[in-house]
Order: structure tokens, then C-alpha cells, then sequence
């Protein structure tokens, strides 16, 4: 395994590369990669039998586009969770300052309000949260979620296991988030190779996000990475890990 150092530049230098890649999609071809996405995600089993899924709400550009998923996921009667940035409570090094939850969104005019912060990202208030269900509050005796739809800079399948490597935006916040699910959901990784948690982990992702297995760079993955298991792709292929290990 790469050292720490040799595996942040690895990841510094794959972020860029997606981002300038990324710089040059139209917002056409965004818009019309995730509509493909939507398609092809309303008719997923996984998803179609999902009663609890958590979504991040997108950036303007960049990224495929969530909004519509949202929207269908709240109108099919399914309880939607989105993020929630706030300040950690917990002293460890190991702790990064600020930390990722999921909160429940309680309606589609609720979803409509929310205010768009300095990243364009839709934000849920901070004085509502004490009003919603966190997930990782109430994992342990309400119960979890039933899929989680995460986003990412780039995308590759691993050889190895046929699950799926994600490279994050460096901030840590869903491996850390998915870490505290495991631990509250009594679901520990003990397979790095594997994602080890119960709830299903897809990636969503424009074409030029994802690497194909022919290409010259891979992603890089750390101890602490999660593999996930799938992916969906703005062309409306899924790339799905459950499946390829059948």
C-alpha cells in the first residue's frame, strides 16, 4: 500500500486532472446525462424497493444533477435523507473539524425551500435540524437507510473485488460519515475489500467521471476508503459490483 504522503498526491493530482476534464462538459450534455441517470434509476429494483435513501443535493455544475431524483424519490412516498455539515463534538486527531449526517427532508415543499449556500449546494437550515430524524442519531432504534446515493470527483472498478473506488472531493465527510453508520449500526468493515455495510452504496456520475479498466490511471484508495456498490452513469449504465461477483 502507497505511504499517506504518496497516496494524498496521488489523489491531489487525479482531482485535478477530473476537474479540468470536467471544466470543459457542457451543461447540455450534464443536463442530459443525468436525465439519463433518472431513467434508468426509476426502473432499478434496489431503488424501486428503497422505503429510506440518503442523496447529496448537487453542485450547479461539475456533477450530475439530483434535484429530479429527489423530487421522484419524495412523490413515490420514500423518506429522503441529504446532508448536514456541522462542527465535530469529538476531540480525537483522527476527527476531521467539521463532519457530515444525514437529516431527513419532510416534504417536497420543504425540499423547495431550501436556500442554496456559497457552493450553490441546496442547504438544509441549522435551525431546523433538531426537527429532523439524523440518521445517525437514531440508526440504532429506528433503523437505517436502504440506499445511499453518494457523488465523487472520479470512479473506477476494482479489479479485485469488482466493487466500485471512489475518489471524494478530500474532505472526508461520507467515509466518515459511512464509518460512524457502521459503528452505530453495529456493521463494522472488517474486509477492506468489501463495502461492508448493509445499506447499498451507489455512486452517480457524469461519463467523464468514471475510468475505464484500460485507462493509464486508477483510483487511488486508502485504509479508511469505502468501496461502494455500484455505480450509475450519466449514459444509463450501471455498474454494478453486486452483480459481477454473482
Amino acid at each position: 500500500m502507497a505511504s499517506s504522503a504518496a497516496l494524498k498526491s496521488s489523489k491531489k493530482e487525479l482531482r485535478l486532472s477530473i476537474k479540468k476534464l470536467l471544466s470543459t462538459v457542457t451543461n447540455e450534455s450534464v443536463h442530459a446525462q443525468s436525465a439519463a441517470v433518472l431513467h434508468r434509476l426509476i426502473n432499478f429494483q434496489p431503488y424501486q424497493q428503497a422505503k429510506r435513501i440518503g442523496i447529496y443535493l448537487a453542485m450547479p455544475t461539475g456533477e450530475l444533477q439530483t434535484d429530479a431524483i429527489v423530487r421522484h424519490a419524495l412523490e413515490s412516498g420514500k423518506q429522503v435523507f441529504v446532508p448536514y455539515l456541522h462542527k465535530s463534538s469529538y476531540q480525537s486527531p483522527d476527527t476531521p473539524r467539521s463532519v457530515m449526517d444525514m437529516v431527513d427532508l419532510r416534504s417536497l415543499a420543504d425540499f423547495e425551500a431550501l436556500k442554496r449556500d456559497s457552493w450553490g449546494i441546496p442547504t438544509i437550515p441549522a435551525e431546523t435540524v433538531g426537527e429532523r430524524e439524523s440518521i445517525l442519531k437514531t440508526v440504532s432504534s429506528k433503523g437505517g437507510l436502504d440506499m445511499i446515493l453518494l457523488p465523487g470527483v472520479a470512479f473506477d472498478i476494482d479489479p479485485k473485488s469488482s466493487f466500485i473506488r471512489r475518489l471524494g472531493h478530500g474532505k472526508g465527510f461520507y467515509d466518515y460519515f459511512l464509518h460512524r453508520y457502521r459503528q452505530e449500526s453495529g456493521s463494522q468493515m472488517t474486509d477492506p475489500a468489501n463495502p461492508g455495510t448493509n445499506v447499498l452504496l451507489y455512486g452517480l456520475a457524469l461519463e467523464e467521471q468514471f475510468l475505464n479498466s484500460g485507462a493509464e490511471i486508477s483510483v487511488p484508495v486508502g485504509e479508511h476508503d469505502s468501496l461502494l456498490h455500484g455505480l450509475l452513469l450519466g449514459d444509463g449504465e450501471i455498474k454494478d459490483g453486486l452483480v459481477s461477483r454473482e
